[in-house]
């Protein structure tokens, strides 16, 4: 029971302490302002996604079932 006890103590003075608060910071300090720019920033290439085809192939097997709807006795 003790060490339980000073598990949760030490958990609890680790997550709720002073210095775990988060510092918050107003809009007007952030350095970029989307992410596309921070990861510029830092040296990363950006590209866009490809195009998925306007027609995708029926995928092989059986359509999958819907379950049924069962109406709920008042």
């Amino acid at each position: 029971m003790a060490v339980a006890a000073a598990g949760v103590l030490g958990i609890l003075v680790v997550d709720h302490g002073p210095w775990s608060k988060p510092k918050v910071q107003p809009a007007e300090t952030a350095n970029y302002s989307t992410t596309g720019e921070a990861a510029r920033a830092a040296g990363a290439t950006v590209m866009p996604t490809e195009p998925k085809p306007p027609i995708e192939p029926v995928p092989p097997g059986p359509k999958p079932a819907h379950p049924v709807n069962p109406r709920v006795p008042q």
